[in-house]
């Protein structure tokens, strides 16, 4: 039979997937000799068998009853026992901390005879009806579901008909007479007496605690945090120790360091009188920390040197929990604390210089997604600001401007110097240029996946989406929005792209300074000193080379100062929009050979001075250009509004020409359609095209002495026939023009990871596009689901986070995998990289690492964080670059 219950001194630290974070913990200061009231631990795997079966395993409940018997003896009393009750406390503790989200319930074992013995063991009648009372409130609340409020409100008419304010000045027969009130509550509300038989109250409570794992708070945590829904929490059962027994008593919390600066020092809380879950309600004002020196010099003292024995011990930041119990120290808990991000790398390195910590262990200590937060401005104090609305935080950062609602008055008013930001329900790419002239993009309707998430993202721009209290009107220039509120163009407005927050009026902006230093500002504060420390070692750790998603040459620049080693994806669509869009157009209206020809000729230079100012940017550095890949209908006009102009009688000649087209090359579903290779295979003359200013601007460039390394990407091949009909016509213009390039395809199709091998003899490198292949993996239009039902998936634990944010390294990994090893089976030196949105995820970079992947790409702003995560996936595999 499997064992599901642990004493204290049978645990220890490393054995949390078991006894969870707080039951570990109290095990290994229980085997460090520090004061822990005595108790023992109920294993996850009893929580797992519970939520599964809906009853607790066999056997479990004659094993709490050993481990119970136990503790009487060691503490010479009963639970529940009338003269002398040995009181006891059930508290959640999951594998990771998830603070406040579960359940606890202390003071188990009073009744209305035990209380009696209490208050006389005491000498604290006050004290004795006190914890009575709080354990009604928090069995009824807890265990039974009771509205919390129905007993603070009876607390509250307590006090106000004393005429006092606090707790504290209610005297024992307030209490009692409380006592009666909250167990008319429970009979009223739950449709019982309150349980009086001790066992009885303690299994309810170790049920509650169980069930509390799938609270809906819990889950709305686990999510936020990527906590996995299956670990459910172990439950601990620890002798009551009672900070309300008097003034000489307290509790309180204490932190190693500031966990919001990380600079050393004493900080916490104390509270005189008072339970724990005092201190975390608010129900009266605590006093500083430092005020306890003042208050109970000794057991100040005390608890100062068991901080620094914790903090030696764990190597880390140490959240403490603790009980004075009439001048006696207790230690009720301790974890690694929680702290912002800035806290994060300031005290990775200054553990290194304590000795505590090598500098791996630094890296490791830190994350890609807290360096993300430090990198982008954000709002400084927003508690006066009034919020309209919350969507969703697609692109992190904060952005304050005026109202627009088209792209052209977006560039326009940009072109004043006006800061805007840019209202649609959803953008397209026809909004491009309106997105790059805004300083932030709220839409509507979308998810993170959207067409205005990925692309602000790439940017770096913040962006809010699925703003759904919002109804856009863009004919008329307005929002309207909760509250009769009309936003209309001009109007400030000011958004939280974490958060997702937005807000009417301006909110005052802190720009970020880690930001300046990846831009080369060689100021530096301890912050900044921190992040280039952490960064340096992570770069030489690293085998994984880390490029950025680049169209242009200000881009191109702009992530080779963030430390990118060329540029793994140039999407070259993005050059056919704007002025050029009538370029695509006559292309697609050519009636002749001739006017094919001249459409082509015409965008050819335009192609090549964008081709020259990227490869000036990453001169000497690999710059991997995909050929034209979406649809050609995107770039014209779209078909319901050409429709109702022809209808209406108010079409020119070419209107009517364009709607023909339209309806030509009008797709059911354009994302499996005319696109990619076959766009190459079907139009003659445009891959040609794109080649040839590809292999011209390489020699210009090698004429005026320069260095660049042109790559030459297929886009959507399925077949290896495919990509050997483009890159023969390729590798001829090349040989013509006497220039050099690597010709590769996106793996980005099942069909293409799946033969793999054959296609890799006709490419010399491949790059994993994983926004479509998980598209096409999954049966998912990207565009569509999110919104659709990805809450319900994740609500149900479908899956624990989308697809499009982190690999599915079952299905789609699966797929890279065997991509991996059979292309190589065929090419063994055949260069293998991934430049989808998975290329600046965290976890995603690890799989890459682990895959086997010569380099990640990613948007110019997320280079930072594949860097410091490709270190931290080397460090933990124990490579080196």
């Amino acid at each position: 039979m499997p064992k599901y219950v642990y004493d204290f001194t049978e645990g220890n630290k490393d054995l949390k997937d078991l006894l969870g974070g707080k039951g570990a913990n109290l095990a290994e200061m229980t085997n460090l000799g520090l004061p822990v009231p005595p108790g023992f631990t109920i294993t996850s795997a009893a929580c797992r068998h519970f939520l599964e079966h809906g009853s607790v395993p066999d056997g479990l409940d004659a094993e709490i009853e050993r481990y119970l018997e136990a503790l009487e003896r060691e503490m010479g009393k009963r639970l529940g026992q009338p003269d002398d009750p040995l009181l006891v406390s059930v508290r959640s503790g999951a594998k990771f901390s998830m603070p406040g989200m579960m359940e606890t319930v202390l003071n188990i074992g009073l009744n209305d005879e035990s209380v009696h013995g209490l208050a006389e063991r005491s000498g604290n009648e006050r004290f004795a009806w006190d914890s009575y009372r709080r354990l009604i409130q928090m069995f009824g609340k807890t265990v039974l579901d009771i509205e919390g409020d129905l007993f603070e409100d009876a607390i509250d008419a307590a006090k106000e008909a004393k005429g006092v304010d606090n707790d504290v000045d209610l005297d024992a027969e307030d209490f009692r007479a409380l006592v009666g009130t909250y167990k008319d509550i429970v009979r009223e509300h739950a449709g019982r007496e309150f349980p009086t038989e001790p066992r009885e109250q303690m299994n309810l409570a170790v049920k509650a605690v169980f069930g509390s794992w799938n609270a809906p708070r819990a889950i709305l945590y686990r999510r936020q945090e990527r906590i996995p829904a299956d670990l459910g929490t172990a439950v601990n059962i620890v002798a009551m120790v009672f900070g309300n027994l008097g003034m000489d008593s307290g509790t309180g919390v204490a932190f190693t360091r500031d966990p919001a600066t990380g600079q050393q020092g004493i900080y916490g809380d104390y509270l005189q009188n008072a339970q724990g879950e005092d201190v975390v309600a608010g129900v009266r004002s605590t006093v500083p920390l430092t005020d306890l020196e003042e208050i109970d010099k000794a057991s100040y003292d005390e608890l100062l040197q068991i901080m620094e024995k914790l903090e030696n011990h764990y190597r880390d930041l140490c959240d403490i929990e603790f009980t004075i119990e009439s001048g006696k120290l207790w230690m009720l808990q301790t974890r690694v604390g929680k702290r912002t991000a800035a806290a994060a790398f300031r005290i990775a390195f200054q553990l290194v210089d304590q000795g505590l910590i090598d500098e791996d262990e630094a890296v490791r200590r830190v994350t890609g997604e807290q360096l993300a937060q430090l990198m982008f401005p954000r709002f400084g104090d927003t508690a006066g600001a009034e919020k309209l609305t919350t969507g969703m935080g697609a692109s992190p950062g904060a952005a304050v401007g005026k109202a627009v609602f088209t792209s052209r008055r977006a560039v326009e008013l940009a072109g004043d110097g006006e800061d805007v930001i840019l209202l649609r329900r959803e953008t397209s790419p026809d909004d491009l240029d309106g997105m790059i002239a805004a300083r932030g993009i709220l839409t509507s309707r979308g998810g993170k996946t959207s067409h205005a998430a990925v692309v602000a993202r790439g940017m770096g721009k913040t962006c809010v989406c699925g703003a759904e209290e919002l109804e856009i009107d863009v004919k008329a220039r307005q929002a309207n929005g909760p509250g009769n509120v009309t936003i209309k163009e001009g109007d400030v407005l000011s958004i939280d792209g974490s958060s997702g927050a937005v807000y009417l009026g301006e909110v005052a902006v802190v720009d970020s300074p880690v930001v300046r230093y990846f831009e080369g500002d060689e100021a530096q504060d301890e912050l900044v000193e921190a992040v280039d420390r952490v960064m340096s070692h992570a770069d030489e750790r690293r085998r994984l080379a880390v490029r950025a998603n680049a169209d242009n040459g200000e881009d191109a620049a702009r992530a080779r100062r963030f430390g990118a080693q060329g540029i793994g994806l140039c999407r070259t669509e993005h050059m056919f929009l704007g002025e050029r869009r009538q370029y695509v157009e006559d292309l697609i209206l050519a009636e002749t050979k001739d006017d094919r020809r001249a459409a082509l000729d015409a965008l050819e230079p335009l192609q090549k001075q964008d081709f020259k100012e990227i490869f000036e940017a990453m001169d000497g550095l690999p710059v991997t250009i995909r050929l034209i890949d979406p649809p050609l209908h995107e770039f014209l006009p779209d078909l319901t509004d050409l429709t109702v102009k022809v209808a209406t009688g108010h079409a020119s000649d070419d209107d009517e020409r364009l709607l023909e087209a339209v309806q030509r090359l009008h797709e059911q579903n354009p994302m499996l359609g005319l696109r990619g290779v076959r766009l190459g295979v079907v139009i003659p003359g445009l891959f040609a095209m794109q080649v040839r200013a590809i292999a011209e601007a390489t020699a210009e460039l090698k004429e005026a002495g320069r260095d660049p390394h042109a790559e030459i990407m297929i886009p959507l091949v399925g077949a290896v026939q495919e990509l050997e009909i483009v890159r023969e016509e390729a590798t001829r213009i090349l040989a013509e023009i006497g220039v050099e390039a690597l010709i590769g395809t996106m793996i980005e199709l099942p069909r293409a990871a799946l033969t793999a091998g054959q296609i890799a003899e006709a490419a010399q490198f491949f790059s994993f596009g994983t926004n479509d292949l998980t598209q096409t993996t999954w049966g998912f239009s990207r565009d569509d689901v999110e919104s659709a039902f990805f809450g319900r998936y994740l609500e149900l634990g479908i899956f624990g986070v989308s697809p499009f944010e982190t690999l599915d390294v079952d299905g789609v990994g699966r797929l890279v995998r065997i991509a991996v090893e059979e292309g190589r089976r065929t090419r063994p030196d055949l260069k293998l990289g991934i430049c989808g949105e998975h290329g600046g995820d965290p976890e995603s970079v690890h799989f890459f690492h682990d895959a086997g992947l010569d380099y990640v790409s990613c948007s110019p702003f997320r280079i930072p964080v594949a860097r410091l995560e490709a270190g931290r996936a080397a460090i933990e595999s124990n490579e080196t670059s």
